[in-house]
């Protein structure tokens, strides 16, 4: 079996190996570490939680061992998907390289510019950094990279995933040809298939599993969820959720949850909280001081549960995981091997519980398609009632002989307006009769009326003008009749 004393490692990097109670490599350690040493080009092939960030961080210190780096010119570069990755590459070269006289710097996003050019003006020999965050100090000029000796890709499918392909393309091109690339994956799309052939020169290939294949070790099972309305999706998920944990029980630890969505992520983690559960939420959007104090939290034991999003998926080197929960079926399939690696790490065992919904069917179908195994099935430990069907009315039917006729048919409007002149039009002539008749005889009232008066009246008026007649008016007809 070989040793770690076997591989031609510098003595302080052994010393430092050795403290930290390693002797014996993983598989990808043991393959990639010889090749890296000699100076060649490394692919490397492995699923997660195999050791691969080791397997780059020891023969890169003992390659930097002797000569010193200048001011912005870095002697080697690590580049990592996400901060959590980066962070946990920087704590691996504290850990090995303690005995030696070497320094780096860790360029990630939520640090101030500032404090991160005041380390790369003093030099470093190890530079792990973020491809965006990278970028960004070149640009300002406040970097060099054709100082840069050794360079190393890691989880590349991941930047392939976040969108890293163009930046990374771009990096390549910036540092100098006859660097030595160490390129790690766990599995080969076909796009960086694609870079490894543009950018590695005769690389030595390292695969020590088939591509996308979760350890032995971890017992897989799965929940069919269904729920009752689909209002009450979310609520009754989390039920299910909180039902497997209990049901857990003590072989419980500690657990990760990951959830698709960051508004999932917090939604779960505050509905735990309600329920007693110590948990914390962890994702892309909150502060780069508070994920990391939820991480040192969780890695020291002092959280029980962390709710994520895929940004934990990947650099979350935490060995006693003991369980993994997948509130959500990944929408890559690939996440999915992630996602439970980060339980059964190091040759331990693990447990990882997926719930199911109708609509992740699909993905689910796809996840079982990579691994090439069936995942076992759970029952349901919380029964969904399903939604009754409403009772129908009571029959309330009116007899026989006092059933109303059934409405006609609606009408057009010009059909309706016409037909509803034909119905008033009786009306009408009904109405002008009446009022015709009650206009002759108000008339032959009033001409009786005004013949009695006359009669009564013998009086000087003019006949037809009325009883209010002005009587300057009557004055002139008075004098005409006296002429």
């Amino acid at each position: 079996m070989t040793k770690f004393s076997d591989l031609n490692l510098n003595p302080k990097v052994l010393k430092a190996i050795t403290e930290a109670g390693y002797e014996t490599p993983t598989p990808i350690q043991a393959g990639a570490i010889p090749s890296a040493l000699d100076g060649r080009d490394v692919l490397g092939i492995a699923q997660t939680g195999t050791g691969k960030t080791a397997s780059f961080t020891l023969p890169m210190l003992s390659l930097l061992a002797r000569g010193r780096a200048r001011a912005r010119m870095p002697r080697s570069l690590v580049l990592c998907p996400t901060r959590e990755l980066a962070a946990q590459v920087a704590e691996n070269f504290d850990t090995y390289s303690k005995h030696l006289k070497l320094t780096k710097a860790l360029l990630i996003g939520g640090v101030s510019f500032k404090e991160q050019e005041t380390i790369i003006d003093k030099g470093v020999d190890v530079l792990i950094a973020t491809p965006g965050r990278l970028l960004d100090h070149f640009e300002r000029g406040k970097l060099i990279l054709s100082d840069v000796k050794v360079m190393v890709v890691d989880e590349a499918d991941r930047m392939l995933d976040m969108g890293f392909i163009p930046d990374i393309e771009r990096i390549f091109g910036l540092t100098p040809f006859t660097r030595q690339t160490l390129f790690f994956s766990a599995t080969m799309a076909p796009e960086i298939e694609r870079i490894t052939n543009t950018f590695l020169s005769n690389p030595e290939r390292v695969e020590v599993a088939r591509q996308a294949t979760a350890s032995e070790t971890i017992e897989q099972n799965v929940v069919m969820f269904k729920a009752s309305r689909r209002d009450r999706e979310g609520s009754e998920k989390r039920k299910v959720l909180r039902a497997l944990i209990d049901g857990e029980g003590d072989k419980c630890t500690n657990a990760i949850i990951f959830c698709n969505r960051k508004t999932d992520v917090d939604i779960t983690a505050k509905s735990l909280k309600k329920y007693g559960y110590d948990a914390a939420p962890i994702h892309g959007d909150l502060d780069q001081s508070q994920r990391t104090r939820t991480l040192e939290s969780f890695r020291g034991g002092d959280l029980r549960i962390l709710v994520a999003s895929d940004v934990a998926a990947r650099g979350l080197d935490v060995p006693s995981v003991s369980h993994v929960f997948n509130f959500d079926v990944p929408g890559h399939p690939e996440d999915y091997v992630h996602r439970i690696g980060r339980t059964g790490r190091a040759g331990r065992e693990g447990k990882a519980i997926t719930i199911c919904s109708s609509r992740d069917e699909k993905q689910f179908d796809a996840v079982e398609a990579l691994i090439q195994k069936e995942i076992a099935r759970l029952e349901n430990p919380i029964k969904v009632e399903p939604r009754k069907p409403r009772k129908p009315k009571e029959d309330t039917a009116k007899p026989a002989e006092a059933v109303e006729a059934p409405k006609p048919a609606k009408e057009d409007r010009p059909q309706r307006e016409e037909r509803t002149k034909q119905e008033a039009r009786p009306q009408r002539e009904e109405r002008q009769q009446r009022d015709d008749r009650g206009d002759r005889s108000d008339k032959s009232a009033r001409g009786r009326g005004r013949g009695r008066n006359d009669r009564r009246d013998n009086g000087n008026k003019v006949v037809g003008m009325g009883d209010h007649m002005p009587g300057f008016i009557a004055m002139s007809f008075d004098e005409r009749r006296g002429q």
